[in-house]
């Protein structure tokens, strides 16, 4: 009588698993990390929209040119969630924001951006960002 069973033996069975422990533990810091960047280049997006949001404010309301001669002071407010901005520059009630005061005739001015799940704050100044 012939033996047709078929099957994989214990040790085919062993070595597999060992292989998705292997690609496991090499995969799983590395997605992690990825959101991370992913979160940071969310702010960073944020960041760079209110900047701009920031000098417009200036070629607005600037008699000439500069931050100095800003004839009022003016808030850039973002959503913290979207990053757009509030058409009357002012957050709805209950809505978590980010916003920069930019003074009238003031020197300069400095806002931080950072997300909630990231690891950097950014900095956001009238000579860019950090």
């Amino acid at each position: 009588m012939k033996n047709t069973t078929q099957g994989f033996t214990l040790i085919e069975l062993l070595i597999v698993i060992a292989i998705i422990g292997i690609l496991a533990a090499v995969l799983i810091p590395n997605l992690l990390g990825a959101r991370k960047r992913a979160y940071d280049t969310a702010a960073l997006a944020c960041a760079r929209a209110i900047a701009g949001a920031a000098e417009a404010q200036q070629i607005d309301n600037g008699a000439g040119g500069g931050y100095t001669n800003l004839n009022r002071a003016a808030v850039v407010a973002f959503d913290a969630k979207s990053c757009t901005a509030f058409p009357d520059g002012t957050p709805a009630v209950g809505t978590s924001a980010m916003k920069i005061t930019v003074p009238a005739g003031g020197a300069s001015y400095q806002g931080q951006v950072s997300h909630a799940n990231g690891t950097k704050v950014i900095t956001v100044t009238q000579d860019g960002i950090q």
